[in-house]
């Protein structure tokens, strides 16, 4: 018997992986978090399958599911929106999994801040403007931040933010921004984004909160950096004529037969 994590991705049913769909398919029992895993993604289930939303269940509740599905030797499919590696509360099941004894998979799913990012048709790491991506989040009922971890410090970076759970700051988070990137760095809060109803506003770093339309109150993307609007950056020498490709292979299949870091 294994619990299998499984990220479900954004929203979207046809974003969630292969792997994903088959293990949910092969799972007897199916956990999810109703309030953003779409019903969509339960038709994977197999006929007959016990299919409990966790949405209000606490983390004894939820452990206690799995140790029946132990006890029975029925595998469970363990669904979270997004994917698993951050603000998941993965980590403290995978805890009393391990003190259980409980075998256990991770399976990666598409991540908000890459379903929002394409649906604004954005690289957010371009040559000579931004090469990082923060991901961070404003301190909330849940989680607080860890002193080191402010938004000044990583607006001091200049590189791009995704503010994930933060959309009801949003004034906070322009006022500790306004200081590192100014007024007019592009912003775009993507609400709900893959989904049906997607929605995107677009503006300035000090216009942002007087576009915010009524109701997007969770479930938003707040992005921020100049890589979401520039268009005079420089071309990357991946595909200029004169690279050097000679450790580059020609399949993924291919030897990385004397590569090192720097050439790349």
């Amino acid at each position: 018997m294994t619990v299998h994590f499984i990220g479900a991705g954004p929203g979207a049913p046809d974003l969630l992986t292969l792997r994903g769909r088959d293990l949910i398919a092969s799972c007897p029992v199916c956990l999810y978090a109703g309030s953003l895993v779409p019903d969509a993604i339960l038709q994977h289930c197999p006929p007959g399958a016990r299919i409990v939303n966790t949405a209000p269940l606490d983390l004894q509740a939820i452990m206690q599911e799995c140790l029946q599905a132990h006890r029975a030797g029925q595998d469970v499919a363990r669904l979270h929106s997004g994917d698993l590696s951050v603000w998941s509360a993965m980590g403290e099941q995978l805890r009393r999994l391990r003190a259980e004894g409980i075998p256990y998979t991770v399976t990666p799913g598409v991540p908000s801040f890459a379903a929002a990012a394409a649906a604004l048709g954005a690289e957010l790491t371009l040559p000579g403007v931004a090469q990082s991506v923060v991901l961070t989040r404003m301190g909330g009922r849940a989680s607080a931040m860890p002193p080191r971890e402010t938004l000044a410090a990583f607006g001091a970076t200049g590189a791009t933010l995704a503010l994930h759970l933060s959309v009801q700051q949003l004034a906070q988070v322009v006022a500790q921004l306004l200081p590192h990137y100014g007024p007019d760095c592009p912003v775009a809060v993507v609400w709900r984004a893959s989904w049906p109803d997607q929605r995107i506003i677009r503006a300035t770093l000090a216009g942002i909160p007087s576009q915010m339309p009524d109701g997007i109150a969770r479930t938003a993307l707040i992005l921020v950096g100049d890589a979401l609007a520039a268009d005079g950056f420089a071309e990357s020498c991946l595909y200029s004529a004169d690279y050097d490709r000679r450790y580059r292979p020609q399949s993924a299949e291919s030897e990385w037969a004397g590569w090192s870091p720097a050439d790349d």
